[in-house]
């Protein structure tokens, strides 16, 4: 029983981080459209100011991470009048985890002022439980691409993951997820 309880408690403690660690990454596409078409494309902002939840630093690692994954597809990136128009959205949310550990004793109680054991004073061991409470930040970034031209949506991805605290980090992590999200996109990157 007691393996049981601390195989349980890992697991449990197992699924709760690796859900935190991974990225969620969706996308949707009008199947109508050939993407092979565009071979430009333009920014056309932050939808409703989402960007200033984020310092000119991250604006321009997302920034060169997209500039970067449309440039290896055959699609460049141009100031304006592009093929097609990309806008973004982000959301910023703080949330909370807790964690439970439970230490068990084994069976062995307080058997009275005699010590420790089973005996005629004694119970059928105890257990402690801790809970442990942090708070992570979690980002949601959507991208929608338009035609410029018909102004209609071709494609949407959005992505969840953990904002990471120290910029160093970030340097790295966000152009990593923006790959992620980016193979959801219907166009490959160009091998070369």
């Amino acid at each position: 029983m007691k393996t049981l309880f601390k195989t349980l408690s890992i697991l449990f403690a197992t699924v709760i981080f690796t859900t935190n660690v991974y990225s969620q990454v969706n996308s949707d596409y009008d199947k109508n459209t050939d993407f092979t078409k565009y071979k430009t494309v333009s920014f056309g902002g932050w939808q409703k100011d989402s960007d200033q939840q984020l310092n000119d630093f991250d604006k321009k690692r997302i920034s060169d991470a997209f500039t970067n994954e449309f440039n290896s597809r055959g699609i460049q990136v141009v100031p304006s009048g592009g093929d097609a128009t990309v806008t973004l959205y982000l959301v910023i949310k703080t949330k909370s985890n807790i964690t439970a550990y439970s230490d068990f004793n084994g069976g062995m109680g307080y058997a009275g002022r005699w010590g420790y054991g089973r005996g005629m004073y004694g119970g059928m061991g105890g257990a402690s439980t801790t809970l442990t409470e942090s708070d992570y930040r979690v980002g949601t970034l959507v991208i929608d691409m338009y035609d410029t031209a018909g102004k209609n949506l071709i494609w949407q991805g959005d992505m969840t993951t953990d904002v990471q605290e120290k910029s160093e980090k970030r340097d790295k992590t966000i152009p990593k997820n923006i790959s992620k999200l980016m193979k959801k996109f219907p166009v490959a990157p160009i091998k070369k």
